[in-house]
């Protein structure tokens, strides 16, 4: 391991699509660390409670044409925080009295359904009060927010405890690389998850690797979206690759050999991920959290992944991502700006 940024202890988004959330507030609590204010565990369930609201007002304004599901993407946990702040996940856990885990399963079959509802509503006028009948379904499954609250003998808000923290939620900022846009220009990632249409920074994709070394090498971790649906994400193994063979050739033999020992990877060009991207080859499925940078026998570049599974692999709900497979299936990097190079963030405008 050649860098490693202190991080939380690994949690179990279980059945629920909100890796966005625990990705995103898994690099805050690392930022707080990295800050000297403690070890805090915030609560994951409070912005995606938050989120599900928003994105409700938005599916009913676009008359149902926007994805409406569980997912979102890491720049949504910093939009709850501007206006609504943070609380510790001992004030709101989303879980009711006896559970032990997330399972969403069912809320979001229920939300959904009841928001088609509501947009198909034909010629009648849309009524005033839907919005109160959506939370209820929210209430019922994940309980009611804090509006006041005690942590550590102190009175809070949840805007005053994020204030509290120190924490510049416009310091955090989505990043990418893709030639189907201008560099060094933002645009909005085309990705359902991005319902909120947030915008991120376009660089050429040596950069792009460039501002994640930089970022570990200088303190910050990474908040970061992928492909796991690819063959070369292993969770079980603990590693992600991109084996230089034919996939579709390939036996499981071939692929055995591959995770037990460092293999030969594919040459990982800008032309080939936005050919990948472009044909559905990469989608963006899960969200995780950078916190290393480590290198094989080979002397490969490998990153140090924190994932939201649990702790039931060989590294302890860790994995490291070779070089190759982040810069093939990354969508897009969450991260501080001030963890990226000087000479590049003016290219950016940042």
């Amino acid at each position: 391991m050649q860098k490693q940024i202190p991080a939380t202890p690994v949690k179990n988004q279980n059945r629920t699509n909100t890796c966005w959330s625990f990705s995103a507030v898994s690099m805050l609590e690392s930022e707080l660390i990295k800050a000297n204010k403690g070890e805090y565990d915030l609560s994951e369930m409070f912005i995606v409670y938050h989120n599900y609201l928003r994105k409700a007002d938005k599916f009913v304004r676009m008359h149902g044409t926007v994805e409406f599901a569980g997912g979102g993407e890491n720049n949504d946990v910093t939009d709850v925080m501007k206006t609504l702040g943070l609380v510790p996940e001992s004030v709101f856990s989303g879980l009711k009295p006896g559970e032990t885990g997330h399972n969403h399963m069912e809320m979001d079959k229920v939300l959904k359904s009841y928001m088609e509802e509501i947009v198909k509503n034909g010629t009648q006028p849309l009524s005033p009060v839907w919005m109160n009948g959506f939370e209820g379904i929210l209430k019922s499954y994940l309980g009611n927010l804090p509006t006041q609250f005690t942590y550590q003998g102190k009175q809070f808000t949840p805007e005053s405890f994020s204030t509290s923290l120190g924490i510049n939620p416009n310091d955090y900022i989505m990043v990418s690389s893709f030639t189907h846009h201008p560099f060094y220009e933002t645009f909005i990632p085309e990705l359902p998850d991005n319902w909120s249409w947030g915008k991120a920074y376009n660089v050429p994709l040596d950069e792009f690797q460039s501002i994640v070394d930089n970022a570990l090498n200088t303190g910050y971790s990474i908040a970061w979206a992928s492909d796991v649906s690819d063959k070369g994400f292993n969770f079980k193994q603990g590693v992600a690759i991109v084996p230089d063979f034919d996939e579709k050739k390939a036996t499981q033999s071939d692929w055995d050999k591959a995770f037990a020992s460092p293999a030969k990877e594919k040459q990982i060009t800008q032309e080939l991920r936005q050919v990948d991207f472009d044909n559905y080859s990469t989608t963006d499925d899960h969200g995780m959290h950078i916190t290393g940078l480590a290198t094989d026998q080979s002397g490969n570049k490998y990153y140090y992944v924190k994932n939201s599974w649990g702790t039931e692999n060989p590294y302890k709900g860790y994995i490291y991502v070779s070089g190759a497979f982040f810069k093939l299936r990354t969508t897009v990097i969450f991260l501080n700006k001030n963890g990226i190079p000087e000479v590049l963030r003016k290219k950016m405008g940042v």
